[in-house]
């Protein structure tokens, strides 16, 4: 009776112990190592000292941004901070680009910690885009669990070497599934461009930004976008020579194989209130020609182009990729909710000499993403710049006008002859 006892009580002794102390350990552990990771990176270059948003500068906006996203940021998501910019305020460019560090961890959040950082920063030196998203791929990490970076700049990287765009490549290129998301807080061309570059490459958004809340609800959106990731276990399939024919497919990665000069049709049901969000990768695993290029494109029902993405390059390279995302807005309440098909096509300009092999075709990654679409989309993208129907409106818009002015002028021009 006695050993019966003793067995009980450190039976009771033992489960105390794990109760009181393993299970305390794991939950001050915070997120699982499966969590989703997502790094912040936020330019401090000098320009940020500039006063155009809501009346306050570029930093103070960011700032006020960053205090918002802190406090929102959900317990299950990996947190972390890099500044590009935030430290050499001097001329030598060599050391200007390499200005980037990370002012918090990638991991459990402390609130209070993380805020402290960001109310520390002020405007500095250069941007070097390129070093600082290398740097953000090694603060994530591979240790399971999304990854995600959120860009924040106001300008295009001022260094050129690495050029963010092939910085973006090759960090896709490594196949960890990265998404690199881009807001600019400028509005010029050149900048929007690269940008748009970047994050096309990983099947990343880009968003234009003009008020500090657009800014803080974006960061917010993207960061609880990571909280649902996409299944990237690559799947099989096999595309159709024609959007008909097309197999259908839903959010997660899929591979393929296409020949050269080969065009291949997938389908994706995407639901109003959506945004679709695809990235395609071909793999040069043969010798091929010097000038290669991508083009994914969505298709409507009635084969009408919504919105394309492409790149191009020459020179030695394993992986080229591009991507695109399209919206469909909600529609009116007491209309039908049904899914729209668009049809996606993947194509690509390898070529290679006669002597190499054919068969199979170029390895094929095709990433699908389906998210809550944007509210309030500022970009120009979401609202169909680049679709068929805008672009002739645009141009007869343009014809039009161009045609009266001229008329006007002639009859002007013959008015003044036959009054001298």
């Amino acid at each position: 009776m006695i050993i019966t006892r003793r067995l009980a009580a450190g039976a009771c002794a033992l489960l105390a112990a794990l109760a009181g102390g393993v299970v305390p350990a794991q939950a001050a552990d915070g997120p699982s190592k499966d969590s989703p990771k997502v790094e912040l990176v936020l330019d401090v270059s000098g320009s940020m000292r500039a006063r155009d948003i809501d009346g306050q500068s570029r930093m103070a906006a960011a700032q006020q941004a960053f205090n918002e996203v802190i406090d929102a940021t959900p317990e299950s998501v990996r947190l972390g901070i890099r500044t590009l910019g935030s430290r050499y305020p001097g001329d030598d460019k060599a050391v200007g680009c390499k200005d980037s560090t990370q002012e918090y961890p990638v991991g459990r959040l402390d609130r209070t910690e993380a805020k402290t950082r960001v109310a520390t920063l002020r405007p500095t030196g250069w941007t070097p885009i390129g070093y600082a998203l290398r740097g953000a791929d090694q603060d994530l990490g591979e240790d399971g669990g999304t990854r995600r970076i959120v860009l924040i700049t106001d300008g295009e990287d001022s260094c050129g070497q690495p050029d963010p765009c092939d910085v973006a490549r090759e960090l896709a290129a490594k196949g960890t599934h990265l998404t690199i998301d881009t807001l600019g807080l400028a509005h010029d061309d050149k900048t929007r461009e690269q940008l748009t570059c970047i994050a096309e490459a990983t099947g990343g958004t880009y968003t234009t930004v003009r008020h500090t809340k657009e800014l803080s609800g974006r960061i917010k959106q993207l960061v609880r976008r990571s909280e649902t990731p996409v299944d990237d276990t690559p799947k099989p399939t096999k595309g159709a020579d024609a959007c008909s024919a097309a197999p259908e497919i839903g959010a997660g990665v899929w591979t393929d194989r296409e020949t050269f000069g080969e065009h291949r049709w997938y389908k994706v049901k995407v639901k109003p209130g959506q945004e679709l969000r695809a990235a395609a990768s071909v793999g040069a695993d043969r010798p091929v020609d010097r000038d290669y290029g991508i083009l994914v494109r969505a298709v409507g029902d009635g084969g009408q182009e919504l919105v394309r993405g492409s790149d191009a390059g020459n020179g030695r390279t394993d992986v080229m990729s591009s991507g695109l995302r399209y919206p469909v807005s909600k529609g009116k309440k007491d209309a039908k909710d049904d899914a729209r098909t668009v049809c996606l096509e993947v194509s690509h300009s390898f070529s290679a000499p006669a002597s190499v092999k054919r068969d199979p075709g170029l390895p094929v990654e095709l990433a699908v993403d389906l998210v809550k679409s944007p509210d309030k989309p500022s970009d120009m993208a979401a609202f169909g710049l680049g679709r068929g129907w805008v672009l002739l409106a645009v141009l007869v818009g343009t014809g039009l006008v161009a045609g009266l002015l001229w008329g006007w002028l002639a009859r002007w021009r013959v008015a003044i002859w036959r009054a001298n």
